[in-house]
């Protein structure tokens, strides 16, 4: 929170180039606070670099795939109840039943979680269950792009959601969680995530010009999608078009950045779980 008043007060210090071309580029890539987010993400970067990265790695040889696949999933169940009330924020009531039936089902037949029974059964996982999505379907812009320490590319909307949805949580409330479990369980999920995008971020970056503009980009269209309940960002397959820039453009969507990666085909591009 204290990272995204910081922003929020540095945003009004951004004063937009007066030059029509340059003010053009600055509204379509929305993103004001561009030297501190780089700041912040070569900070990033040379922490995952010299830590993250290495240990992710590590977890993913040494770890049997079904063994993380099983911690992945009672992470997942962890996190359903918050799923669950977010459902019911956005006016969902069914995809909030289904919710709850899977949590309950994980928790029980799946041994916490550990076992995903629910999924062959049809009950999937929810999408845009997070308080950022939330705010979404509320009508609220996401904002200007954030890059905030540890946690990666974000906005001022779903930074917002994110410490809501961490407060959020009743585990908490029902338990009495201690502070040194709770750093271990966000370590562990960076690791888990970071396990499963070593792959296609490594790719990612080996074929972009300017990875911060690329990462800006990808994060927005599939963070789009997400929030679209899953289909692809109206502005083309393209995960290096800027979905923002489609309707300054009419319609036409325009690349991330000048040089960031349009000279890579869209058919060279990874996915990205």
């Amino acid at each position: 929170m204290a990272v995204l008043l910081a922003a929020t007060a540095l945003s009004g210090c951004a004063t937009p180039p007066t030059d029509p071309a340059q003010r053009a580029e600055f509204d379509r890539i929305n993103d004001p606070l561009e030297p501190m987010n780089r700041a912040i993400f070569d900070f990033n970067q040379a922490l995952d670099k010299n830590a993250i990265r290495p240990v992710a790695i590590a977890y993913r040889d040494v770890v049997p795939e079904f063994a993380r696949d099983g911690l992945h999933n009672a992470l997942q169940n962890f996190g359903e109840p918050v799923v669950f009330l977010n459902k019911v924020l956005q006016g969902e009531p069914i995809a909030a039943i289904k919710t709850l039936l899977r949590f309950a089902a994980n928790s029980t037949f799946g041994l916490g979680g550990f076992f995903d029974v629910a999924t062959p059964r049809g009950v999937v996982r929810q999408q845009a269950g997070d308080f950022g999505a939330t705010l979404y379907k509320w009508g609220i812009g996401d904002g200007p792009y954030l890059m905030l320490p540890l946690l990666g590319p974000s906005n001022p909307r779903d930074a917002v959601g994110f410490a809501v949805d961490t407060v959020s949580s009743p585990w908490g409330y029902i338990v009495d969680i201690p502070t040194e479990a709770s750093v271990g369980m966000f370590v562990f999920r960076g690791v888990d995530v970071r396990s499963r995008t070593v792959d296609a971020t490594d790719e990612l970056e080996r074929n972009s010009v300017d990875y911060y503009a690329t990462l800006r980009s990808v994060f927005r269209q599939y963070r789009q999608a997400e929030l679209d309940g899953g289909q692809a960002p109206s502005g083309g397959g393209d995960l290096y078009t800027d979905p923002a820039a489609a309707g300054a453009a009419g319609g036409a969507a325009a690349p991330a950045a000048a040089g960031a990666a349009g000279d890579i085909p869209a058919s060279q591009l990874p996915d990205i779980p």
